[in-house]
């Protein structure tokens, strides 16, 4: 199968299968693949011979052999072949075939197979690996999840370090913790519609330019001459220090100073930064970018400068349409933009814009160019990459508009969620509440049940402790009535020299008589002090207190005081 770009000639094709394999070869990874042997063939009968032969049973190495016409190596075989490796109709082929078959001919005269397929194979993802993606993918509203394995993959799945390398990307800051190679930078320039403008020298006018042209002409190819040699013999002495950026946007900020100095501060406003920012905030912004490279030895340079970029005309119009980048070849990073643009003469001017989701070179102006006409080229240009542009702010608009469904289905679902959470947390709070309730209530009833328990049994204590109760013909003895709170009466005998505190107990003792009470006479009203205090800590005897033989006494409730 011939590799992309080297393809047989005119009715020459390559077949190809896989029935027999000579070496086993490893397997490549990263990326689908296909083995393919082929044969290569003139005349469509000869190819359909090798066919036949194929078809019955011959081993594939040997019909290669016979009938392949670059000599078959290796038995025909190309190999392992990865998708952009081949021309267009091979590859479709050849990765459209099942495994082990062979096709029809095909590209002219093109009989293919395909033998084995290679898929990729990449490392599980841990857990933490996991949740460091998805948390990677929060943070930078990346949509492509393949895209962020790479980005925390690059950075050692360090996801600080990657989170701050993409806000830098994203706002054309070069990476900090993995400078990309000074390589050229990647610009799609193989676009076959790029627009291309190129202004050639006038030709002298008269006897007088003629002469001028002649006499200066062994002079001019002299000194290029010489240039161009002593350049090319410096390359073996001592590498091109071009090839080393160590400071772009030093670079960039030089080459500005410079030009001011020569040709004033009356210039298209410069992007102050690197080549590879400029591109990212044209993408960004989805605005043209218009790059110039300077050459400062080319004749037409200062010209260009003084008469075309300086203009009053051509500066409004830059500075209103695009943005406008600048750097001299004889600087690392111009000299790296060079590489990347192949400019062929100078003064270059390159129109850049996001195409196809690339940012794509549309238009290239070489040459010593007027004012009006560049302005004309440029909207030019302009206008016929329009719908390129208009389609990527229409798809950016939508993925916006995705992103910012999806941010409020988020905040939707964050608010929700405290909702829930708020209501579980109430929920939580009134069964606490319920159950201290309970509890407090539980812890009553056993305090209540603990009190009445302990005044029983200090009832009965009482009841125990009572001296008896005197004959009713003893002298000594005093007959009390005792009217309780709930109307009932009681009566006992006592002697007149006991304590009062005697009657108490014995009123103590009833279950009728409340828990707490005082006795009081009614005519006078007083209250006994049946129990002993700080003024009186031994209670007065009955005759003491003034009573008589039959003696009336009123029990009153102190419980509710």
């Amino acid at each position: 199968m011939p590799p992309k770009g080297k393809g047989g000639k005119g009715g020459k094709g390559a077949a190809s299968g896989g029935a027999d394999a000579d070496k086993k070869e490893k397997t490549p990874k990263g990326g689908t693949a296909v083995k393919v042997r082929h044969i290569l063939c003139e005349k469509h009968g000869k190819c359909m011979e090798a066919m036949e032969k194929l078809k019955a049973g011959v081993r594939f190495s040997e019909v290669a052999t016979q009938f392949s016409e670059d000599k078959a190596r290796q038995g025909g075989d190309l190999g392992w072949m990865t998708r952009g490796s081949m021309v267009g109709p091979f590859q479709d082929a050849a990765f459209a075939l099942p495994i082990s078959s062979m096709d029809k001919p095909r590209y002219a005269r093109l009989v293919i197979g395909e033998a084995k397929m290679a898929a990729p194979e990449e490392p599980e993802l841990s857990q933490a690996q996991t949740e460091k993606l998805l948390q990677f993918q929060d943070l930078t509203g990346l949509e492509s999840i393949d895209q962020c394995r790479r980005t925390l993959e690059q950075h050692n799945w360090n996801i600080e370090a990657a989170v701050q390398d993409r806000l830098n990307e994203q706002e054309g800051v070069p990476s900090v913790f993995h400078p990309p190679p000074p390589r050229p930078l990647q610009v799609n320039t193989a676009d076959h519609r790029i627009y291309s403008y190129i202004v050639s020298r006038p030709q002298p006018r008269g006897l007088l330019g003629w002469s001028y042209y002649l006499i200066m002409l062994p002079f001019r190819f002299t000194y290029y001459t010489l240039l161009d040699i002593l350049r090319f013999a410096l390359r073996f002495i001592r590498p091109d220090p071009r090839g080393r950026v160590t400071d772009p946007v030093g670079d960039v900020v030089s080459f500005i100073h410079n030009f001011e100095e020569k040709y004033g501060r009356s210039h298209p406003v410069f992007y102050q930064g690197t080549y590879s920012q400029a591109l990212n905030d044209a993408k960004r912004e989805l605005r043209y970018l218009l790059v110039y490279l300077h050459g400062d030895d080319h004749q037409d340079t200062d010209e260009f400068c003084r008469s075309t970029l300086c203009t009053e005309e051509v500066i409004t119009f830059i500075n209103t349409q695009m943005l406008f980048w600048a750097c001299s070849t004889s600087k690392p990073e111009g000299y790296r933009a060079s590489q990347a643009l192949r400019e062929n003469t100078y003064p270059f001017l390159a129109m850049i814009v996001l195409k196809d989701g690339k940012m794509t070179m549309v238009g290239r102006l070489e040459g010593l160019i007027q004012p009006e006409d560049l302005i004309n080229q440029l909207t030019f240009i302009m206008e016929a990459n329009q719908s390129y542009l208009m389609s990527e702010r229409m798809d950016r608009e939508q993925r916006n508009q995705t992103q910012e469904i999806r941010k409020r289905q988020d905040e939707e679902f964050e608010a929700s969620l405290r909702a829930d959470q708020e209501k579980e947390r109430k929920k939580r709070e009134e069964q606490e509440q319920k159950r201290q309730e309970e509890e407090k209530v539980r812890q009553g009833v056993l305090m209540e049940e603990r009190r009445r328990r302990n005044l029983e049994e200090e009832k009965e204590r009482k009841s125990e402790c009572l001296p008896p109760e005197p004959q009713a013909d003893d002298p000594d003895s005093v007959k009390i009535v005792f009217k309780l709170p709930n109307d009932t009466r009681v009566e006992r005998r006592f002697l007149f020299g006991q304590s009062l505190t005697v009657i108490h107990d014995f009123l103590f003792s009833l279950k009728e008589t409340p828990e707490k009470f005082q006795i009081v006479t009614n005519f006078p009203r007083r209250v006994l002090p049946c129990l002993p205090s700080e003024d009186q800590p031994n209670p007065p005897t009955l005759k003491e207190a003034g009573l008589n033989r039959c003696q009336v006494l009123f029990v009153q409730d102190l419980t509710e005081d």
